[in-house]
């Protein structure tokens, strides 16, 4: 019976090798959500606790940690029960069905992959540690039947024919799978203090490289939606006339403008623009020490970012730190449109406050039209009026090209020569970008989308007429208690636009869109709720014809996917 025991033993490693594969990918997962969430211990918690049950403590996990209690407090009835080597081949078929398939933790498209950044490799180095001393101390005992190091015998070890302990290698790599996730926070608790150190360093840097260039004037735009269109308005109206440096892409962190200060910024530049976002009461601040802003633009307040914030108050008293960083004769771009936007600098007479708008303000823009090559409008400051025409969509894209003309007009650029450089202007990727792709028009609304802009891109959609008017969405995320009122109220508009084909991206996703879209007799649209973007994209080029133009409102990051 040697062969059948070495069998045996074969078996056990091949449960080391099995349980190896599903803890990596159970690593990668987790540690590609907590980049998603930008390596915030506090959302990653709050990640798992909103995916407990799925991906935390799912099932097959659960019913290996209940097989070791049972193992660890009736092992002498179990095994008066049934032979220990039949109690290893039951455990080896049933960690096949449990952990044979890796599913769960992997996607066949991610729109985020991860990325080995030099923070990830550092994050690495406690928290693969962590992740294996468990398998890899229970592995080595339940061979050798000793203690590592100290070379001490075990007691309890199991002796006989196998060479192996089936308790020891099911805690070793039950245990370790399951505590996976709370490596990533405890690894997180272990680098913070390194990363704070290495962050220090790089902002001691550019506030010292800003220093040195005291006629380079800061452009700091700041609000809860855009931020990324305004700033690339900006710097397209001003690089007419002056030698022009900005962030790129949503760079808008303490380390992404550092980055930009450090290795971007030159000598020769005397403008630098920089967007400043925030998530939480202070972030702004924290940018404003690195780079204080010589002219503040803030483009609106809105909900984005309502879970972390917990009132829209609270969320212009963060914006309007921007305002308060300014000193005398400093200026403000303001959002004429927007209360909260236009009280901010009110009662400070040594700054300039220039406010902007589609209904009020000194610089104002009015009679919006669109068409498959774009929009067009008029911009009006006192007297003077130009016809701006450009690749752009959305009112709400008018209200930021005027925080950019008044920008420019701070810089005395022409309003002539600003329409000249707006016609040249490319959409933001994904920001109501407007492309064709063979006899179809695409609206890619795919970032992020939030209420304003939403409901904006939806109302653009019901204006054209070359075709059907298609939309394809799941809706927005990240708006806390009230995510479900306000897709509610996305739903309604959808209804109201009366489209010819709705797509919605997730089941339980779609539900308050329906219940809004079904406020209106919507008889003549037909409506589809399907559960990923692929099925969505595959439905709509069986119905799609020439000339139909369709909209893309988000795209739910990877963490989001049902």
């Amino acid at each position: 019976m040697n062969w059948y025991y070495t069998l045996l033993d074969v078996g056990a490693i091949l449960l080391c090798l099995l349980f190896l594969r599903y803890t990596w990918h159970r690593m990668r997962f987790f540690l590609h959500t907590f980049q998603q969430v930008g390596y915030k211990n506090n959302e990653f918690w709050q990640w798992i606790k909103g995916h407990w049950d799925e991906k935390v403590i799912p099932a097959n996990i659960a019913m290996v940690n209940i097989a070791i209690f049972l193992l660890l407090w009736f092992d002498d009835w179990i095994l008066e029960t049934i032979t220990y080597s039949s109690l290893c081949i039951i455990f080896f078929v049933f960690s096949v069905f449990w952990f044979g398939s890796v599913s769960r933790y992997t996607q066949a498209k991610v729109k985020k992959p991860l990325v080995y950044t030099s923070r990830v490799k550092r994050f690495l180095i406690p928290f693969v540690a962590l992740s294996f001393i468990f398998p890899a101390l229970f592995t080595y005992m339940s061979f050798t039947g000793f203690l590592p190091y100290f070379n001490v015998p075990l007691p309890n070890h199991f002796s006989g024919f196998l060479s192996f302990d089936l308790l020891m290698l099911l805690v070793g790599w039950g245990f370790g799978a399951t505590f996976i996730p709370f490596f990533i926070l405890l690894s997180g608790l272990f680098t913070k203090p390194v990363e704070k150190f290495i962050q220090n360093g790089f902002k001691k840097e550019a506030r010292k490289k800003l220093a040195s260039m005291p006629d380079l004037k800061v452009i700091a735009i700041t609000g809860s939606y855009g931020k990324t269109s305004t700033k690339f308005m900006i710097r397209d109206l001003l690089k007419e006339r002056f030698n022009v440096c900005s962030t790129p892409g949503s760079y808008n962190t303490p380390m992404g403008i550092c980055k930009v200060i450090n290795n971007d910024l030159q000598s020769s530049h005397q403008i630098l623009i920089l967007e400043m976002g925030a998530r939480y009461e202070g972030n702004i601040q924290e940018l404003c020490d690195i780079a204080k802003p010589d002219i503040a633009v803030v483009t609106n307040v809105g909900v984005a970012h309502l879970e972390t914030f917990g009132s829209q108050d609270v969320i212009a008293k963060e914006k309007g730190t921007l305002v308060d960083n300014l000193e005398v004769g400093d200026v403000a771009i303001l959002n004429a449109d927007d209360p909260r936007v236009s009280k901010m600098g009110a009662n400070r007479n040594e700054i300039d406050r220039i406010l902007v708008g589609l209904e009020s303000g000194e610089i104002r823009g009015n009679a919006i039209s669109y068409d498959t090559s774009g929009m067009e409008f008029d911009v009006e400051i006192g007297d003077e009026k130009e016809r701006f025409q450009t690749k752009l969509l959305g009112a709400h894209n008018v209200q930021n090209l005027l925080l950019a003309v008044g920008v420019a007009k701070h810089f005395g650029i022409r309003l002539k020569t600003m329409a000249l450089a707006a016609a040249k202007i490319e959409p933001v990727e994904h920001r109501l970008e407007l492309k064709q792709q063979g006899d179809l028009f695409v609206i890619d609304d795919a970032f992020n989308s939030n209420p304003i802009g939403a409901k904006n891109a939806v109302e653009i959609l019901a204006q054209f007429n070359s075709g059907q008017r298609i939309i394809i969405t799941p809706g927005m995320v990240e708006l806390g208690e009230i995510e479900a009122e306000e897709n509610r109220k996305f739903g309604s508009a959808i209804g109201k636009a009366n489209l010819d084909l709705v797509v919605l991206v997730g089941e339980e996703r779609a539900q308050p869109i329906l219940e809004g879209i079904r406020e209106h007799d919507t008889t003549a649209m037909n409506v589809r709720v399907v559960n990923s973007l692929f099925e969505a994209n595959e439905l709509v080029q069986k119905h799609a014809r020439a000339g139909d133009v369709i909209l893309y409102e988000n795209d739910l990051p990877d963490v989001y996917n049902e």
